[in-house]
């Protein structure tokens, strides 16, 4: 049984570690001005934050579509009001790019936020954000192509040895299993 002292003990062990916690993560938090400057510069090097500029537009639209199909006479003025809103939150997105920033920040240190904008505003940085997508894709099929090669021989190869020691034929896989005889019709 835990007694007094050893409750406190306890107690304020868990006080101090949790002020080391807290106060680790309030230094965290803190970036500099240099931090922000460096995150932007990779972030619109990166174009890190180009796949959300479609949200709002797409929200607009759904949101048009829903209200007009609800009230079809009224299309226009459903669409003139929609897309002044949507104008309207447009600035907002400037909160999504501070965010952003702020992540970068808090991830990369300064040095590193430098080099990767360098590296993407480079040549070959531009190069790589506009083809590597593609030479993904055509790694991806090419994965899968050997997969299945790689899956076919280790089938057949392992077959092949077990069937030296289990001694009964191994299932055929490459073609459809033919179907049971009917049962004999009884007298």
């Amino acid at each position: 049984m835990m007694n007094i002292a050893g409750l406190g003990r306890l107690a304020a062990a868990a006080v101090v570690l949790s002020g080391l916690a807290f106060g680790s993560a309030v230094k965290a938090q803190e970036v500099s001005e240099e931090q922000l400057k460096a995150s932007r510069a990779a972030i619109d090097a990166i174009g890190a934050t180009a796949q959300f500029d479609n949200i709002l537009p797409g929200l607009a639209e759904r949101l048009k579509a829903g209200l007009i199909q609800d009230s079809p006479n009224y299309q226009d003025i459903i669409s003139s009001t929609v897309d002044a809103q949507a104008l309207a939150l447009a600035p907002r997105r400037g909160d999504l790019e501070k965010e952003a920033a702020l992540t970068y920040a808090k991830t990369f240190t300064v040095e590193e936020l430098k080099a990767i904008a360098d590296f993407y505003n480079s040549d070959v940085g531009k190069k790589l954000l506009r083809d590597g997508p593609v030479a993904s894709r055509e790694t991806a099929k090419a994965a899968d192509i050997w997969a299945q090669g790689i899956s076919r021989d280790l089938e057949k190869q392992s077959n092949a040895e077990l069937s030296k020691v289990i001694k009964a034929p191994p299932p055929a896989t490459d073609s459809p299993t033919a179907p049971a005889p009917a049962p004999a019709a009884q007298q």
